[in-house]
């Protein structure tokens, strides 16, 4: 029996639960919204692609190195190259380090589970065994602090672990941009349908950690703990970058008196949704520098609508985050509706009434977002 949607609901973000059980998305479609996120993930892409083969480099060829000089040089180390990074003329892979820092301190989701299991515990003292076989200093270090070396292994697993994360995004992203280009995009919900249905062609891609040395390879993490992609990366990445994040130096007290840091981790709001634009390009703020990298890459039909901007090309940074957040609601979206229980069109009015629920919890927490403002 066809029956309507739901009554109308009194949340506060009312509208966007409509528009969601609609099949609409989070960003009006609009040609100006359009040009924006495809342009910005374009750049952002390039971005991921050289933020996840740095990760992955490090987890694979810088674990257990306790003071990782040239962890930035993916192994090509040459005085051009070291010039380079000294006058800051290269990637700024210290915002990669954030948002895994974020991950790894937030935790959730398979990856965190298993790096607290004795499988994982039992495999990387077999790496550090086979590291330092030759090292009686560091074996004796071992032997004093049995829980340092294998935290420098969780730590190198989460570089991993996202690293393979974003290798999967920056590969959507850059797609979605040649897709736009040949004229196959011409939406908004069309972005977040190439969006969705990457995510969900990846949804069960295995997540393993190995790593070798001497000529032998040790698995930290085998396909055998059957990690994957969407529940083990994807969900714990929203969750601690979009959502939660850490409060910027210099932008809140770090006063226990002042409440601005909840004791709660589950309750840090400092994510990249709810991130203030305009703070973005002083020091100290980690986004700027992801920023700083976007602006490198940006296609030329975005950069010239930033050009006309009231102030040029001197608040580009902010420009650029205020896309930027634009198109991580739209990622936003690709997430809800790719783990909305029931499809968004059915008729069952049960069914409609448990997407209702699982929409309300979803925009109970984007109420102090900026996802109004990003709208206006």
């Amino acid at each position: 029996m066809v029956t309507a949607q739901p009554k109308p609901t009194n949340h506060p973000l009312a509208e966007y639960i409509h528009r969601l059980e609609s099949g609409g998305t989070l960003v009006p479609n609009t040609p100006e919204n359009l040009l924006e996120v495809v342009g910005i993930l374009k750049s952002y892409g390039v971005v991921l692609d050289a933020y996840s083969k740095n990760l992955i480099y490090i987890a694979e060829h810088q674990f257990l190195v306790l003071f990782p000089f040239f962890k930035y040089f993916n192994g090509e180390i040459n005085f051009r190259k070291l010039l380079r990074h000294w006058f800051h003329d290269r990637i700024n892979f210290e915002y990669a380090e954030y948002c895994m820092k974020a991950m790894f301190w937030h935790g959730g989701g398979g990856l965190d589970k298993y790096l607290d299991t004795p499988e994982f515990q039992q495999r990387a003292q077999a790496v550090i065994q086979a590291k330092f076989k030759n090292n009686p200093i560091m074996r004796g270090i071992n032997q004093l602090f049995p829980d340092f070396l294998i935290e420098q292994l969780r730590v190198s697993a989460c570089y991993s672990g996202l690293g393979q994360f974003w290798r999967v995004m920056a590969d959507i992203f850059l797609n979605l941009s040649d897709r736009y280009e040949q004229g196959e995009i011409k939406s908004i919900p069309q972005v977040v349908d190439h969006i969705k249905a990457g995510l969900v062609a990846n949804a069960n891609k295995p997540i393993t950690y190995a790593v070798k040395i001497r000529g032998q390879v040790y698995e930290i993490i085998p396909a055998s703990v059957g990690l994957t992609f969407l529940a083990d990366t994807a969900v714990p990445y929203v969750e601690a970058v979009f959502f939660r994040g850490t409060p910027f130096p210099g932008t809140v007290s770090f006063n226990a008196q002042a409440y601005q840091v909840p004791p709660d981790q589950a309750r840090f709001q400092y994510g990249a949704l709810y991130a203030d634009p305009l703070p973005i390009g002083g020091a100290g703020i980690p986004p700027t520098l992801l920023m700083q990298d976007m602006r490198h890459f940006l296609p030329e039909y975005l950069h010239e609508i930033y050009r006309r901007g009231p102030r040029g090309e001197d608040d580009l940074r902010v420009q650029i985050c205020m896309s930027f957040q634009k198109s991580m609601f739209c990622v936003t979206t690709a997430a809800i509706l790719g783990l909305m229980p029931y499809p968004a069109d059915t008729k069952n009015p049960e069914e409609q009434r448990l997407n209702r629920v699982y929409l309300q919890k979803w925009m109970d927490r984007l109420i102090p977002s900026r996802l109004q403002e990003v709208n206006s």
